[in-house]
Formats: C-alpha cells, structure tokens, sequence
C-alpha cells in the first residue's frame, strides 16, 4: 500500500517527493512475494556500507519492521509498522484503490491514516506536510 508523500500527492497535496514509502503486509505469502519483488528490482541498502552482508528474503523482512532500499526504479522505503498504526491491516480497511495510469491501480492509505502517520513521526518535514494535509482535508470536507 502507497503511504507517504506518494500518497499525500495521490490525495492532492502539492508538496513534492524524492522517494516512495509502502507499507507491506507482514504475512508469510506477501513477505515471500516482496522479498522477490525487490530482488527483481535489484534492491540494495540504502545507506549500508558498501559491502554490508545482507540476505533479501522472507526471514529478513520478517525479522525487521522498516527498511530504506535503493533500487533500480529509485528510492523505496517498506514500513511494517509505519508510526501513528498498527500496520497494514488497520491501514488497509480505510485505504482505497486509486488509478496511477497505464491501467494500474494501487492501494492508497487514506488522508486521515495519513494525518496520524505524519503526525506520530514528528520531524520537522512532518510538522509542514501536516498543515497541507490538514488544509487539504478541511477543502475536501467543504467541497
């Protein structure tokens, strides 16, 4: 599922990103399916040193929750559990299905997962994207 300044942007916020943040489902069958996804993708650390040991498989990203990766495609970042949730179950009952063209649609966590989830991380960048998201939700609640 899409979080993250993707997904603020999906919504209609303006402000604009260098990466793209998901957050995964943690069971056995989509770990497998991710791990693979990644290796397709040729993933990487992002900020290991080079030559860091690292396994990309199920039992890795079993075994942590937030990883950063650079990949072929760009900057990726997979959150279990992003801050302000309880992981892709609670956020997947609110999220929608959204058109990013080519006949693609993907899972978009909602403008109020989102709120909670910029407001729980608490880093300055957040604190601004709050105002612009609270300020999007206030013009899609009056339209």
């Amino acid at each position: 599922m899409v979080i993250g300044g993707v997904a603020a942007n999906l919504r209609g916020s303006p402000s604009i990103t260098a990466d793209l943040d998901i957050c995964y489902a943690r069971d056995g069958n989509n770990l497998s399916a991710l791990a693979e996804s990644l290796r397709e993708l040729e993933a990487t650390l992002r900020g290991a040193p080079a030559g860091l040991p690292f396994q990309l498989d199920a039992d890795t990203l079993r075994n942590g929750d937030t990883f950063t990766f650079q990949t072929r495609a760009g900057s990726l970042d997979c959150l279990g559990t992003p801050r302000g949730t309880s992981g892709y179950e609670e956020l997947a009952a609110r999220a929608t299905l959204m058109d990013v063209g080519a006949g693609s649609e993907v899972l978009v966590a909602a403008l109020e997962d989102l709120i909670s989830m910029k407001r729980a991380a608490g880093r300055l960048k957040d604190r601004v994207e709050l105002e612009i998201l609270h300020a999007l939700r206030d013009e899609l609640r009056s339209s």
